[in-house]
């Protein structure tokens, strides 16, 4: 592991680090919660470093893709939900679900596993 906080960062912006990209990639994740915008940036870069996920961390890649498009898929189902007010109920499970697949991700990355089934809907 590196001395420097700041090359370890750097190293994950510019993916020289996979396993260091994929994690922060879940992280980015996880503030987006709080900023909205954020997850946009985050499946961006998971795009951009897809051909640097080998191996074990190719499952982590296409987990944190499927992620987005799946939470923007709820996120939109939670938005019409909130007509009939059970929106919020819904965006609250939305939120445990991102949540519980960023930890899991987390873990498995400090494992150095890969995700058992990256294609699934759920956990």
């Amino acid at each position: 592991m590196s001395e420097n906080p700041v090359d370890d960062v750097t190293g994950a912006l510019t993916g020289r680090e996979p396993a260091k990209s994929a994690v922060l990639i879940y992280i980015l994740y996880l503030v987006g919660i709080i900023v909205p915008i954020v997850p946009i940036v985050a499946v961006v870069l998971a795009y951009m470093y897809r051909k640097d996920m080998t191996g074990w961390l190719e499952s982590h890649n296409t987990y944190q893709i499927r992620t987005f498009w799946m939470g923007l898929l709820y996120g939109i189902i939670a938005v019409v939900l909130m007509i009939l007010l059970i929106g919020w109920l819904v965006y609250i499970a939305i939120v445990i679900w991102l949540v519980v697949r960023c930890v899991k991700g987390l873990q498995a990355i400090q494992r150095r596993e890969p995700i058992p089934d990256p294609q699934t809907w759920m956990i």
